[in-house]
């Protein structure tokens, strides 16, 4: 099979469906709609020999240890879409982040190790914070420099600088779903940018606390590496001047819902609404994640595993969309 040609898809799927299925047909009987998608999308992600047995469940458990360490669901999406998505001209790219479910505690705060301290003086009352003085500082006086905002930061930042800046932990999350009921969760959250053709092209995850605006800029440079879009959809959490600015640096449109903090809200242009509206596709592929791939089963502890056993369901729905698109 020639794996340089565009229609790489078509030429897989129709191995599979002229070879491999008949084969599997001869020695298992009827295969099921259904049964025959798993087989698609296995073949297409793996190439898992279906011939083989199971490992068992303890052979499986080291084996995805090793590759949640090296991040091999991450790697092999990334060759995904390079492949069959790099070369084409992708319209729009929504972007959101979904609540992820975990069974773990949330993480608390770190203290300072006081085992070696009297009982007495574990517990001390909170010192309120030394309030800032007016006017200009006096000569030889050192003031605490001012905190920078995450995403003016960020613009100063490599990559590699904005992932490590990324908190991990799992704590507790609070957002609006998609009907606008406030709704709180233990674990994670989940920041994906989805193309308008269903296929997610980037994920990271966080705490299920951070602000959906601090994923904003390394999501896309992680897409921008992978694909060319036009437009960057978003909706009004991703509000902000210094993400507008971001955007059209490189090369992209912002389409951002406006989010007025108290005064008018700015409405699109009629043809920018239309556009807008494309941000559905978002919230599609969430609900397809969580619903047929796993997104709603984590079963892991930690961020490492966690982000491995979505990326291995991110990357199955990559392979079933790219398939849909045959259609």
């Amino acid at each position: 099979m020639n794996a340089t040609e565009r229609d790489l898809i078509m030429q897989r799927w129709n191995v599979i469906q002229h070879k491999l299925i008949p084969e599997l047909r001869n020695d298992a009987g009827v295969l099921t709609p259904k049964l025959e998608r798993v087989i698609h999308t296995l073949e297409c992600i793996c190439g898992f020999p279906l011939c083989k047995k199971v490992p068992s469940e303890s052979t499986f458990s080291r084996a995805f240890s090793e590759f949640a360490e090296c991040r091999l669901p991450e790697r092999v999406h990334e060759a995904l879409i390079k492949t069959h998505l790099g070369g084409t001209l992708i319209g729009h790219l929504s972007r959101d982040g979904t609540a992820i479910h975990a069974r773990e505690r949330p993480s608390r705060t770190k203290v300072a190790d006081t085992t070696s301290e009297e009982p007495s003086t574990l517990i001390s009352a909170p010192v309120a914070a030394p309030r800032k003085k007016r006017g200009r500082p006096a000569r030889g006086e050192v003031r605490q420099i001012a905190k920078v905002a995450p995403l003016e930061r960020q613009r100063q930042q490599t990559l590699a600088q904005m992932m490590a800046d990324i908190p991990t932990s799992c704590d507790r999350g609070t957002k609006c779903n998609a009907q606008g009921y406030k709704v709180s969760w233990n674990g994670y959250k989940l920041h994906i940018d989805t193309a308008d053709c269903g296929v997610p092209i980037a994920a990271l995850l966080s705490s299920a606390s951070m602000h959906d605006s601090r994923a904003a800029i390394p999501l896309s440079l992680i897409s921008a590496s992978r694909v060319t879009n036009l437009y960057d959809v978003m909706d009004a959490a991703y509000c902000s001047t210094v993400l507008h600015e971001y955007s059209r640096s490189l090369n992209h449109v912002p389409l951002i819902d406006h989010n007025p903090r108290g005064g008018t809200k700015e409405e699109f242009e009629p043809a920018d609404a239309v556009r807008y509206n494309e941000r559905t596709v978002a919230e599609r592929s969430n609900g397809r994640l969580k619903d047929d791939f796993g997104g709603e089963t984590i079963r892991v502890q930690g961020a490492t595993k966690v982000m491995s056993h979505l990326m291995f369901g991110i990357l199955a729905l990559a392979a079933d969309q790219l398939m849909r698109l045959r259609q």
